[in-house]
């Protein structure tokens, strides 16, 4: 479908944009806006997975191929998708990495590639975005966080400083912009269900039981449970909500 006809027969629908959209937690959170009538364009690295997303999610989702690194293109990027679908009324900074190593072992360039996407990305996506948002005073930014900023996980050091870090722009962004229309908040997601988790608890027994151990719930959330999160905050059931961190965990962010 050409994606400025699109536009045009979509002008009543909500406008979304999900980094990292194709697959996991961002794989849900655009099948739940699609679902509620939201048009929803997924950008990511792998057009293959794109595609994929596309044709489960139906008619409300598009793609764009970009790589959240080259972050001297993200205004053309975020132009590009105003010309074509429309104004922008949500933004979902999901897209992130992470790597495990021991503390002494990261180099630099490693630390800097995850600051890169999971931080510098997320900091150039929303400046664009919230310069058209300005325009109309409204606006819902949603940065997905991690555990890895509510207490100290080992051997992840760069990933939990990033998410830390977007914890904090989150509420200064939520401070600045909030009086304009424009509301910031994130989800801190617990241990969340994925073919890579199950089997990575699975195969370290002693981890497993300490996850477990201090989730009151005793049991991993779903790719669904951040959705809904998501899709609350972002939506006029929250319109009163600006700055909070959710975390949706079970309880394990405060379990012992």
């Amino acid at each position: 479908m050409d994606s400025k006809i699109s536009r045009i027969e979509n002008s009543e629908k909500k406008i979304a944009i999900v980094t990292g959209g194709s697959a996991g937690l961002g794989l849900a959170i655009a099948r739940k806006f699609t679902q509620n009538n939201i048009l929803t364009i997924i950008i990511g690295r792998d057009e293959e997975k794109l595609k994929k997303a596309v044709a489960q999610l139906g008619e409300n989702c598009f793609y764009k191929k970009f790589d959240l690194c080259a972050l001297s293109d993200i205004p053309a990027l975020v132009e590009n998708i105003i010309d074509d679908f429309g104004e922008i009324d949500i933004l979902v900074n999901n897209a992130g990495i992470n790597m495990k190593n021991d503390f002494t072992q990261v180099k630099d360039e490693d630390f800097q590639d995850v600051l890169t996407i999971n931080l510098s990305a997320v900091f150039s996506l929303s400046r664009e975005v919230v310069k058209h948002m300005l325009i109309r005073c409204s606006g819902s930014i949603i940065n997905i966080s991690s555990m890895a900023a509510q207490y100290g996980i080992p051997k992840v050091v760069a990933y939990s400083a990033s998410k830390t870090a977007i914890e904090g722009m989150t509420r200064a962004m939520a401070v600045e912009l909030s009086p304009n229309g424009i509301r910031v908040n994130a989800v801190a997601p617990g241990f969340i269900y994925s073919d890579m988790t199950s089997k990575a608890l699975d195969s370290d027994p002693q981890r497993k039981a300490k996850v477990f151990g201090r989730t009151p719930m005793g049991h991993m959330g779903q790719p669904e449970d951040i959705a809904e999160a998501v899709y609350f905050l972002s939506g006029e059931s929250a319109k009163y909500i600006t700055g909070v961190v959710l975390p949706v965990d079970g309880g394990n962010s405060i379990g012992f």
